[in-house]
């Protein structure tokens, strides 16, 4: 009996679940391989061999490297997306709201430096990138909506641009990434904590209140 003939017996939730798992495989192998060689340098024959598979049987998951790159950044941004949701959606204040947000973003550092790594070295650099742009845009909002919130509760005054301070906010901790991406900055347990503060006080001391009282 071949292996096409016992995948074709196979219920189909089970089908699909290996199918999943299959492409799960693919995607965290890429990350390794880009991390490591660059996506450029990174050939789909690198990326089948640290995955464990043929090297035609990636093309039966993903038609191209680009696909592989672009999937690995919908799906890990997608995620990110829903955790920053789900803070914007708590009941804590604006200035706590965006200090959550800062942790999710400079954690993952912590918890997955490969990803991190090719999102902000290949990723954010790659031409493919313009087909995102929309996906990229709804953290810019959502970071914009905790800021607007604190103008309104009186956390944040009212005479800053919230859409600029938005990208502010998140150019600081993209470019933090960027200093561990590249060793220029200590990213121990310490260090990663430090920034946080350091963001915080930063971003959140220049939208607080003025000494004259204006909101």
């Amino acid at each position: 009996m071949t292996d096409r003939s016992i995948a074709q017996e196979q219920p189909p939730r089970e089908r699909q679940a290996g199918t999943e798992e299959k492409r799960r495989l693919i995607v965290d192998a890429a990350v390794r391989v880009f991390a490591r060689k660059g996506y450029h340098a990174a050939r789909v024959g690198d990326i089948a061999e640290e995955a464990g598979v043929a090297h035609g049987l990636l093309y039966h998951y993903f038609p191209s490297k680009e696909e592989v790159l672009a999937t690995l950044f919908r799906e890990n941004w997608s995620e990110l997306l829903r955790r920053f949701e789900q803070v914007a959606a708590s009941d804590e204040p604006a200035d706590e709201q965006l200090r959550g947000i800062a942790k999710i973003l400079l954690r993952t550092w912590r918890n997955n430096p490969d990803l991190v790594t090719v999102m902000v070295r290949d990723v954010a650099r790659s031409s493919h990138l313009q087909s995102q742009v929309d996906e990229i845009g709804l953290g810019f909002e959502t970071i914009q909506r905790v800021i607007e919130r604190g103008q309104e509760d009186g956390v944040f005054r009212r005479d800053t641009d919230p859409r600029l301070a938005s990208w502010i906010f998140y150019g600081a901790l993209e470019e933090i990434l960027t200093g561990w991406v590249l060793g220029q900055l200590p990213d121990g347990d310490e260090e990663v904590a430090r920034a946080e503060r350091t963001v915080i006080d930063v971003v959140c001391g220049g939208l607080g209140p003025r000494d004259d009282g204006v909101r």
